[in-house]
């Protein structure tokens, strides 16, 4: 981190950074200006009540966005009443409290409505070269476009919604560069388990990671946003990728995007964020997209993962969590996850919820029918995701196949006191956390592509779409 002190070469992380410096302390902590603040109605009600009882005010509620998505519910009809205890008191708290600080609230019945993560990019809110801070720990996600995203707490929230700034210590760099092309069939979501499995789960700590590379560069920007998404499975303080005219074009027409005049400065100005030639790295990884199989998790954390079809490693009974998660997911050392029955099938999440996700897990649906005894369900990112999907007819094919189709949100995802799969349920699932119990009671959660997803329920059991498709 020398570049920004001697005017050295940058790090891309490096340049937003140092353009949102506002002063460093004598501690070496920096005062860093955030662009704008995003809240969901399980933390961010939280963050603005505290504010509120402190007598203080929101400093900026134009750069402030609140949405409802964790604790709703997203049964068709929903209302402010929710399977969660207490949930309906977050939702109307956070409601209040929006409309008295006059934030931008996406509500239950907006349009706009949805995951807090798959909201930000379809509005625009996110763009390249701003700092965006929300209190959940997937914002990384939207480094997909050029900005730098990370999650902080309930009072950092409360910080940022009086002053703007937060106080912090710049965290090292890390680049990941994947060159070379992905297989026919290969997913982001696939590369971002095998880069956790490489890695393994504290393999970014405290870092901010850049994905770079040829393949990465290949990937569209729902692709890139599966991979940021994934990243903080790693601990990193943040993911970026450096935009490009897929960026712009995928921005253009966004309602909080630069329109006109001001779009072409706009962009004029982003093609600078890229890292510069020498730009000194604390760690640096490279792997071959090539190398890259279908994915899946055989175990409780996102790092457990193998090809599918590979064992479940034989080494696992040698080491202590690994242990435990072989107990827990009551799978076998050496043998692999592949056939083993399933007892229900998830797609969404503000992983793969979008709509080239639903559209990828369509066309393995259609014509074919989720096997007897395996509960399906469906959950688009948001209410304008779920309405492109069905003005193309997604919706019909998921629901002829046999799958539920629901309004937008978190959903199971996380299980929060609300809707979960059964006790011990085996669980094939498109979210980003097999943690035990993340989807229910004692709920046994195998992460993987939505397209592995959608075989899988066909199947009735774990498998690869070449199994529905011969």
């Amino acid at each position: 981190m020398t570049g920004a002190a001697d005017g050295g070469p940058l790090t891309l992380a490096e340049k937003i950074w140092s353009a949102h410096r506002v002063t460093t302390l004598e501690s070496g902590a920096e005062v860093i200006a955030i662009d704008r603040l995003l809240l969901h109605e399980r933390t961010g009600g939280v963050a603005l009540k505290s504010l509120e009882e402190a007598g203080r005010t929101v400093m900026h509620p134009s750069r402030v966005f609140a949405t409802m998505d964790h604790i709703v519910d997203t049964f068709p009809g929903r209302t402010d009443k929710t399977l969660m205890p207490t949930g309906t008191a977050f939702i109307v708290s956070t409601r209040e409290s929006a409309k008295r600080h006059g934030i931008t609230l996406f509500d239950i019945d907006d349009p706009r409505q949805g995951i807090v993560h798959v909201v930000s990019p379809e509005q625009g809110i996110i763009l390249p070269g701003a700092i965006l801070v929300c209190p959940d720990s997937h914002t990384c996600t939207q480094g997909a476009f050029g900005g730098l995203a990370w999650g902080i707490g309930s009072s950092e929230a409360e910080h940022v919604l009086a002053t703007m700034t937060l106080r912090m210590n710049r965290p090292p760099d890390m680049r990941i560069t994947v060159d070379g092309v992905l297989r026919e069939g290969v997913t982001a979501k696939d590369l971002a388990l095998h880069l956790i499995a490489a890695l393994g789960s504290n393999g970014a700590k405290g870092h901010i990671i850049e994905f770079a590379g040829s393949a990465v560069s290949a990937l569209d920007m729902e692709a890139r946003m599966t991979l940021c998404n994934m990243a903080t499975e790693m601990a990193c303080a943040g993911a970026v990728i450096a935009p490009d005219d897929k960026t712009f074009d995928w921005l253009e027409g966004r309602p909080y995007a630069p329109k006109g005049k001001v779009r072409e400065q706009a962009i004029a100005a982003w093609r600078a964020l890229y890292s510069d030639e020498g730009a000194v790295f604390a760690t640096e990884h490279r792997f071959d997209a090539a190398q890259v199989r279908t994915m899946v998790t055989w175990g409780n954390s996102p790092q457990h993962a193998a090809p599918l079809g590979a064992p479940v490693p034989v080494d696992a009974l040698s080491k202590a969590d690994q242990q435990r998660a072989v107990d827990y997911m009551a799978v076998t050392p050496g043998q692999p996850v592949a056939g083993l029955p399933i007892d229900a099938a998830f797609i969404g999440s503000c992983t793969n919820s979008r709509i080239s996700d639903l559209r990828r897990a369509a066309a393995i649906l259609k014509g074919r029918k989720v096997a007897d005894g395996v509960k399906a369900i469906c959950v688009p990112g948001s209410t304008q995701v779920k309405a492109a999907a069905e003005a193309e007819g997604l919706h019909e094919v998921f629901l002829d196949a046999g799958f539920e189709w629901r309004e937008a949100g978190c959903s199971m995802c996380f299980f929060a006191g609300g809707e979960s799969f059964a006790p011990e349920a085996r669980v094939i699932s498109s979210t980003n956390r097999n943690f035990e119990s993340r989807q229910g009671p004692n709920t046994r959660t195998h992460l993987a592509s939505p397209e592995t997803v959608a075989a899988s329920a066909i199947a009735g059991r774990i498998a690869p779409v070449s199994e529905i498709a011969a």
